[in-house]
């Protein structure tokens, strides 16, 4: 067997392992800027997708093709979002400054899964700390894996 042939199964092979990227089981709650970002990523990969069908390659129409069909159904189920401006409870969208037992203070905002960015200040609705952050008011204290953190200071994103 020649190893054009050889190659060419390989790639066959190749492109059936891709597999589908997971979605969520969680609602698909969004803010306007992550909305934003699924429509700026979904055209980036539309242009990615003419691109690579104008070259024949395969195996990047496969991977692009993939992330689309991810990206689509993010859009598809995207919940947008926005916290009440005078709230004085923990939602979705808001931004929390904490103080942590040793006095060490965080600021996080809590966004969707998809545009959390830990490394920003953005952390996942269905991450633990939000979990325990949901209708909690200044003052008050939660706890996430054994450290105790005071909410104190609350503003709608």
């Amino acid at each position: 067997m020649s190893r054009a042939f050889t190659r060419e199964e390989d790639s066959e092979n190749a492109l059936a392992s891709i597999g589908e990227r997971p979605v969520s089981p969680h609602r698909n709650l969004v803010t306007p800027k992550g909305l934003a970002m699924i429509e700026a990523e979904l055209e980036r990969l539309r242009s990615e997708l003419a691109s690579a069908s104008a070259e024949s390659d395969r195996e990047k129409i496969a991977l692009v093709s993939r992330d689309l069909r991810y990206w689509q159904a993010r859009r598809e189920s995207a919940e947008l979002s926005l916290p009440e401006p005078d709230s004085e409870t923990i939602r979705f969208g808001m931004t929390v400054e904490l103080e942590g037992e040793d006095g060490k203070a965080v600021v996080w905002t809590i966004v969707g899964e998809d545009e959390a960015d830990p490394s920003q200040g953005t952390i996942s609705h269905v991450s633990p700390m939000a979990r325990a952050l949901f209708g909690k008011s200044v003052g008050d204290v939660v706890s996430v894996n054994g450290k105790e953190w005071e909410i104190v200071g609350l503003k709608a994103s």
